[in-house]
């Protein structure tokens, strides 16, 4: 006995905007992570005519918010790719969830009277 037997007859649904999306998550993913790296690789770089303890507090700044940004930028990657991935699974074509022989008979029994 096969796990899924596709329905007969049910039409899948052409793909939409979830393919191109899916193929754009690994590029936006790296994209982000380099685009929200530079602010900390840069505030290293360069030389500030601070004293050294400003200085420290600026990195420790830019730190937490390229780190609190990132968090946000995987968070909303991972939201969008789970719905693209719903959505192609759902226009997909339909299964048999469960099926299997009801050990029932052929009509339901009566509800039992409360009361009395």
């Amino acid at each position: 006995m096969k796990l899924l037997n596709r329905l007969s007859g049910y039409p899948a649904s052409p793909a939409g905007m979830e393919r191109p999306v899916l193929r754009a998550i690994p590029r936006i993913l790296v994209y982000g992570i380099v685009l929200l790296g530079l602010p900390s690789l840069l505030v290293r770089l360069v030389e500030w005519p601070a004293t050294e303890q400003e200085i420290e507090r600026l990195t420790t700044t830019v730190d937490i918010y390229a780190l609190a940004l990132l968090m946000v930028h995987l968070n909303v990657v991972v939201f969008i790719a789970t719905y693209a991935i719903i959505i192609m699974v759902m226009k997909g074509p339909g299964y048999v969830a469960d099926a299997y022989p009801l050990e029932d008979a052929d009509a339901p029994a009566k509800p039992l009277r409360r009361g009395n």
